[in-house]
């Protein structure tokens, strides 16, 4: 075969480079040198920046929470404490978009929680509550809503549900990686031993009131706070101080390990109330006989240490558990409470505010004779009747007043101690208001000194919610009802009816003033406050409002007259053997159907001390609705008493 001659033009041809490889050269080499470039930018320029972002993720920074305080009665005996529960929490910043939606449906299948907020499902009657108390993150609120509330402070865990069944946490637990985010915690959880016995003093805690978000700067946003009791106005000594570690954590947000503590936690301080949990127990068995026997709703003891202000025991009747809010209280529960007319919610010891009958006339004798209106020698004639002449036709007798002793033959003369005893009215009308010749106190010096011994104003007791009661005045009536003050008005507060209002606490504190010798003390429910290894913080101090500006002799009086009317007065029932008691029954009248002899109904009071001569406790008995004092409300303190200094219950008649 001939050998192939190449010609020159074709081996030119052949060496000829293609322009498509070039190109594709070339952008090999640009994406290399990107892919080079941005290699560079992570590493070197970036490289800080992004291994700081790494180590947010994997690294956190998380709080831990304090133990909350527990608290104790007098004697030392536990009344609230912590116990574990199971929490469920969703870290916003862990939840992969993707996934997101296939989270919040398991999560709502597993905790019974709506996917969605139903708020407005709650009933009227709480929606249009000014004041859920902390409670609206418990009625319906739907998790993809606390999610996204919850992505402010993404990296903070937001808590969907307290206390959450064992099995349910474990189920949780066990699917955490299908579960990326939600991260299964044990926390420390109240439980209140005593429950309605104690719920009035202690409260209970709750999620931090959106209207009062503001006040709660230092708080975070799963803090649980004291919404009522001394749970309340004892938040900060029983809150504590969080701690703050270093955790690293997984994928799914779950943490791994702790890296290191960057401060300890500080447990809340401990607290020592002043309440006797025996004492406590027996004021509320006998009330609720008492309640019973009378056929009522609602009542109020309460016991105080005359000498110091300790309140010993308080009890509002109805109550209710504070364990029912423990993890948040549900809607129909709730609604039970609050729509309940008796409002067992309510402490009616110190909120509650009410005529106080003939109790006030302690007051009024103390004035009288700090006045020198009377003396221990007056007498004052009761004929059962006395007729008010009317201010705008004094000569015509027909249009006279009629007011009347609730003895209607009238006790005759007395002199102040038998008045104080026998509850004589007339006595005290014409000591108050006047009456004919006899000038009498008058309203302005009747009213001083009802605020002399505390009354129409806040006792100033560590409790949230105290009424102030009404000492009224001339100038109130005329803006209130636009009607002139008449004597008639003066009559009427001078047995504790007409506009005068009170508390019990009130009562029972110008009750301990008299038999102190003069003494006004701020009541005080907490003895002591303890730190987590004992150590007295806050030793209790008597704190003293005012002495009262009143003779000795004079008061000496006053508690004579109270003597007498437990030893052969109306108070006759709360007698016992072995130790003096003194006391005051009241019936106050009160808007309600007339009985079949026209009376108006009437709530039962009965003001006690004992012993006489050297005071230990101060009581106060009120039965709402519960008729006469002497034969309802007496007989309840008489119990207490003899359960308090151990005597047989034996009381007998004058």
């Amino acid at each position: 075969m001939a050998p192939m001659v190449l010609t020159p033009g074709k081996v030119m041809e052949k060496r000829k480079p293609d322009a498509k490889i070039t190109v594709f050269r070339v952008i090999i080499l640009l994406l290399f040198s990107l892919l080079a470039l941005q290699t560079w930018r992570l590493q070197i320029a970036q490289g800080e920046e992004s291994r700081e972002r790494a180590n947010r993720n994997r690294f956190r920074l998380v709080s831990i929470p304090p133990p909350r305080g527990v608290i104790y009665d007098r004697q030392g005996r536990l009344l609230v404490r912590n116990v574990p529960s199971f929490t469920i929490s969703v870290v916003p910043a862990d939840l992969p978009p993707d996934r997101e939606e296939e989270v919040i449906q398991r999560l709502a299948s597993l905790l019974e929680m709506p996917v969605e907020s139903r708020l407005d499902n709650v009933p009227s009657s709480l929606s249009q509550s000014p004041h859920l108390l902390g409670l609206e993150r418990w009625f319906g609120a739907g998790i993809r809503d606390l999610i996204e509330e919850g992505r402010k402070t993404p990296f903070v865990p937001v808590i969907l549900a307290h206390d959450v069944p064992r099995e349910v946490a474990f189920l949780i637990e066990e699917a955490h990686l299908d579960l990326p985010g939600v991260v299964v915690q044990i926390e420390a959880q109240r439980e209140y031993i005593g429950g309605s016995l104690l719920s009035h003093i202690i409260g209970y805690v709750g999620p931090i009131p959106e209207e009062e978000a503001e006040s709660y700067s230092d708080y975070e946003p799963n803090d649980l706070v004291g919404l009522t009791g001394v749970e309340l106005t004892f938040e900060e000594e029983l809150r504590g101080k969080k701690g703050r570690k270093h955790v690293e954590v997984d994928v799914a947000g779950r943490e791994v390990r702790t890296v290191g503590t960057a401060t300890d936690p500080q447990p809340g301080s401990n607290l020592i109330l002043t309440i006797d949990l025996d004492l406590q127990k027996e004021a509320t068995e006998a009330l609720q006989e008492g309640m019973t026997a009378a056929g009522s709703q609602s009542g109020v003891v309460v016991a105080m240490d005359p000498q110091t202000g300790e309140i010993l025991a308080l009890v509002s009747l109805p109550s209710y558990d504070n364990n029912l809010f423990i993890g948040g209280i549900s809607p129909e529960d709730y609604q039970a409470l609050k729509e309940d007319p008796h409002r067992p919610l309510v402490d009616h010891a110190l909120m509650g505010q009410y005529p106080p009958g003939s109790t006030f006339k302690i007051i009024g004798a103390a004035a009288g004779l700090e006045e020198e209106v009377i003396n221990r020698y007056t007498l004052i004639n009761d004929p059962g009747v006395i007729w008010l002449p009317n201010k705008y036709a004094p000569d015509d007798p027909t249009l006279a007043q009629p007011f009347r002793c609730w003895l209607e033959t009238g006790h005759g003369p007395l002199n102040v101690v038998q008045a104080i005893a026998y509850s004589c009215d007339v006595f005290f009308y014409k000591l108050s208001g006047g009456y004919q010749d006899f000038a009498g106190l008058g309203l302005p010096t009747l009213a001083y000194y009802a605020r002399l011994f505390g009354l129409g104003s806040p006792t100033g007791i560590h409790l949230p919610g105290e009424s102030e009661g009404l000492i009224p005045s001339e100038d109130w009536k005329r803006l209130t009802y636009g009607e002139a003050w008449v004597t008639g008005d003066t009559y009427n507060m001078a047995i504790g009816q007409g506009y005068i209002l009170t508390t019990p606490l009130q009562m029972l504190n110008a009750t301990a003033a008299v038999a102190n010798g003069g003494t006004l003390y701020r009541p005080q429910v907490v003895r002591e406050v303890r730190d987590a290894e004992g150590n007295i913080v806050r030793p209790f101090r008597k704190e003293v409002i005012r002495q009262l500006p009143l003779a000795p002799e004079n008061l000496a009086l006053v508690r004579e007259g109270m003597r007498a009317a437990v030893a052969r007065g109306t108070g006759w029932r709360a007698n016992l053997p072995g130790v003096a008691v003194a006391g005051k029954t009241g019936s106050a009248e009160y808007p309600g159907p007339r009985d079949r002899e026209g009376k108006l109904p009437t709530h039962a009071w009965f003001l006690a001390y004992a012993p006489a001569e050297n005071p230990e406790i101060a009581l106060v008995v009120f039965i709402e609705g519960g008729g006469e004092g002497s034969v309802t409300a007496a007989p309840v303190a008489a119990r207490i008493l003899a359960d308090y200094f151990d005597l047989p219950l034996v009381p007998s008649a004058p």
